[in-house]
């Protein structure tokens, strides 16, 4: 096997290797990224760095495999992002009202990865609550792309929500990393940074000990550098769980083991309804350049038809904040969080907190979410917007009566410039329209960096599966991964800054 010549250059599945084979200790690679998190704090990827635990964590992971009790993940460090409760360690969610919080437990899949021997660098930086798609509307400031166009020392975002994990794994400041995934949070930011995101079959992966944003859409996911990656982490952070009564008892496969099975056979569905108006040349050529390889690969291409897409992100932006405010409730200054100083009486108290403590995205989704539900106005928009949350599903299901996977394009465009499109949210929003149809109808889906723009930008493909076929979307995506040969990596501009 041929080694990068930086341990920070190895994908995860190298540094596993070479871990177990004691060519490598834990300890030198945990070090080696404990520096790489430091020296990057221009991209303001993290919110809270744990140097010490992580080198304390190393330590502990060359002991058992010195002792030839090495688990699957041992001594392998990993970012987290910061919407999972870990215990002891500050979780912020990204935003002001959970600041301070430390939590005395943790969440059902950092722990699966603990248990699997993962080491923790720290908690990755994310759009407030997860409720964004740029990373610029976190309380600690807004991460920046490791990506600068060519001839250009713009700084452009890395997605959203999850912004700091693909950040962080693209700059090379950890092996791979957890995201989270309401609507696009996990897809949106790997293809603009050049990575892998897989959002899991809602069910896949427990929420237990996840800060919610909208209960029936959020999922967790791997973010990694390669398919193979993806592959390793999804199996050892999906689990049943009875502390997520939405967890589902399936048996989690060995994804690793079926990615070279290739694409022979396989039928891939272009939906006609996913070419909009406006999108850049560079993602219709992509898109069709995709086909092409995968057709080349033995796979046959078919064109089905999804008719109820253009009614997806209005009714994402229905169901997501409906569920957040409700979910947010919670943070009242009482029981949980910031509480203000000063206040009159509880109603006060209440209000102060609420205002002082979330943003101003948080307060504006809160504020739709609290209209739709509200008397007189929830049958015209939830009830309604739940009715072609079915359709949207049934629309999947026909299409796969033609087809195994779709092959769609992940983002409209590739990352664009901070502070461009805060003043437009609807411009925002859009950023998200190939992915938020799969969290409606809960299936499947990942992102696979397939090429650059004329500008030297990622671009990715995005795959969507049958529910519960996360194997058979990673085998396409690795197919992707061999045609088109994606290497490129961005320069590393923030370790001179």
């Amino acid at each position: 096997m041929s080694l990068p010549s930086s341990l920070t250059d190895f994908s995860l599945a190298q540094a596993r290797d070479t871990v177990q084979a004691k060519t490598v200790s834990s300890k030198e690679l945990t070090a080696a990224f404990v520096k790489a998190v430091a020296d990057a704090k221009p991209l303001n990827a993290f919110v809270t760095e744990t140097p010490e635990k992580a080198l304390a964590m190393a330590q502990a992971s060359d002991a058992r495999i010195a002792a030839g009790t090495a688990r699957a993940l041992e001594g392998l460090p990993l970012a987290i992002k910061d919407l999972f409760c870990t215990k002891g360690v500050r979780t912020t969610a990204g935003s002001n009202i959970l600041g301070n919080f430390i939590p005395p437990y943790e969440s059902t899949v950092s722990q699966n990865l603990w248990d699997a021997g993962a080491v923790m660098l720290g908690k990755t930086n994310m759009d407030e609550f997860a409720m964004g798609s740029s990373n610029e509307t976190s309380a600690f400031g807004p991460v920046f792309n490791p990506w600068r166009a060519r001839n250009s020392n713009a700084n452009l975002v890395p997605g959203g929500s999850s912004g700091g994990s693909a950040a962080a794994v693209s700059g090379n400041l950890c092996l791979a990393a957890t995201g989270t995934d309401t609507g696009g949070s996990i897809r949106q930011p790997a293809a603009v940074t050049g990575t892998v995101g897989l959002k899991p079959t809602y069910g896949r992966c427990s929420r237990y000990g996840i800060v919610a944003f909208a209960s029936s859409l959020d999922q967790a996911g791997p973010m990694t550098r390669t398919v193979r990656d993806a592959a390793i982490l999804l199996k050892h952070m999906a689990s049943v769980d009875p502390r997520d009564s939405t967890s589902v008892d399936i048996p989690v496969p060995d994804y690793e083991a079926g990615l070279e099975s290739g694409v022979k056979g396989l039928r891939v569905g272009i939906p006609k309804e996913y070419r909009i108006d406006g999108a850049p040349p560079e993602i219709e050529a992509l898109w069709q350049k995709g086909a092409e390889w995968l057709k080349a690969q033995g796979a046959e291409i078919v064109e089905v038809s999804l008719p109820h897409t253009r009614y997806a992100l209005p009714t994402y932006y229905i169901v997501a904040p409906a569920e957040a405010s409700s979910n947010l409730a919670r943070y009242d200054g009482v029981r949980f969080g910031h509480r203000a100083k000063g206040a009159r009486d509880i109603t006060d108290l209440y209000e102060k907190s609420r205002a002082e403590g979330f943003g101003k995205e948080v307060q504006r989704r809160i504020l739709i979410g609290t209209y739709v539900l509200s008397s007189g106005y929830y049958d015209a928009y939830y009830a309604r917007a739940q009715k072609l949350r079915t359709l949207i599903l049934r629309d999947f299901t026909q299409a796969y009566e033609k087809c195994d996977v779709l092959l769609t394009p992940a983002t409209p465009g590739p990352a664009f410039g901070v502070g461009e499109k805060t003043a437009d949210p609807v411009s925002m929003y859009l950023n998200d329209v190939f992915t938020v149809t799969v969290n409606l109808a809960g299936l499947p889906g990942i992102a696979v960096p397939a090429g650059l723009t004329a500008g030297g930008l990622p671009l990715g493909l995005q795959l969507i599966g049958k529910a519960f076929d996360e194997a058979t979307i990673l085998r396409a995506a690795r197919a992707i991964e061999i045609a088109s040969g994606f290497d490129a990596k961005p320069a590393k501009w923030w370790s001179a800054a």
